[in-house]
């Protein structure tokens, strides 16, 4: 048996392979490499290559590969760009998850663990963000990514009764960083660590958004994880779900205090030991002073847990992109 990784050649999603294979469960990559990078499927790790929106390459995987779940990790995820292509974001992420559980259904596969987003929760008016928190998305693709939600939801429903009723849980992601592998980084440009390290690379000095919101140094706070522990919670998801254990539709997977944007750039000085000041630009838009989630549920269920410093976030995130070069 294995387990179908959509994206499986992006930069969480390349984590998501190697913490499965690590973890015995067999993993299989399909992307369509429209930003996954072919580099970062491993070696031995079968690789099909196509759309999640072609819905019989989708079930001949499931098939060939006898697969016991999918981790649905593709997706277009760019919050900011959604508000100029919404139509483009809907067909990625809505309509290629409603493909992925058709073609679910058709091969009899049981079990998926959903890539969600913090984007559900917009900006939230409570200073801690738990799974119950009002869900107001402020773009398309919060709105993708919460209607992906109710579908996996809608659908468990009417299968209850079925040979292979629907298992699914969503893990709502917020700030992905750093490496757990020196082959693979986040080649994201709208992601704050990429945007940093490109900028030192390049010989600039990298920018701060405001510096005058109400947090205790001025500048933005939020939850910054490592994708290692990220990859790690798929894994236990996954086995929790094919073991037939109990599980929440979804787990916020949240620091529980957050991180300031000064204090990453203070680690990243630390770290690289470049020294720079950063530059102070004018706030963004409908950025709130504060957003961090409490990840006691995944915690519970999912044996979430920080296990990197900032300065270790950082440094892995340095070294793979360094690696990159």
């Amino acid at each position: 048996m294995s387990w179908i990784v959509t994206g499986g050649a992006g930069y969480i999603g390349a984590h998501v392979v190697r913490a499965l294979a690590d973890a015995g469960l067999a993993p299989v990559v399909l992307d369509d490499l429209s930003s996954g990078v072919a580099s970062f499927v491993p070696e031995g790790v079968p690789f099909v290559q196509g759309s999640i929106l072609d819905r019989d390459l989708v079930e001949k995987a499931l098939r060939d590969h006898r697969a016991d779940g999918v981790i649905h990790v593709a997706g277009f995820k760019y919050a900011g760009v959604s508000v100029q292509r919404p139509l483009h974001t809907y067909a990625q992420n809505v309509e290629g998850t409603r493909v992925i559980l058709l073609a679910c259904e058709a091969a009899g596969v049981s079990n998926i663990v959903f890539s969600s987003s913090a984007a559900v929760f917009g900006t939230p008016d409570v200073p801690l963000v738990v799974e119950e928190t009002a869900k107001r998305p402020a773009s398309p693709y919060g709105e993708s990514k919460l209607i992906g939600e109710w579908m996996l939801r809608d659908q468990a429903i009417a299968t209850a009764e079925s040979e292979h009723p629907l298992r699914h849980t969503s893990l709502r992601y917020f700030n992905v960083v750093g490496s757990a592998d020196p082959t693979v980084y986040d080649v994201s440009p709208h992601n704050l660590f990429p945007i940093v390290f490109e900028a030192l690379l390049a010989g600039r000095t990298p920018r701060i958004n405001g510096d005058d919101y109400a947090t205790e140094d001025g500048t933005n706070v939020r939850d910054y994880v490592h994708v290692g522990d990220i990859a790690a919670a798929h894994v236990a998801a996954a086995k929790r779900l094919a073991a037939g254990e109990s599980i929440e539709p979804a787990y916020n997977l949240g620091s529980g205090d957050g991180l300031s944007v000064k204090q990453i750039m203070d680690a990243v000085v630390r770290v690289t030991g470049i020294d720079f000041t950063p530059e102070i630009g004018p706030r963004r838009a409908g950025d709130p002073d504060r957003i961090v989630a409490t990840g006691e549920l995944a915690a519970r269920d999912l044996d979430w847990k920080m296990r990197y410093s900032v300065d270790e976030m950082v440094r892995t995130g340095w070294e793979a992109r360094h690696a990159a070069e």
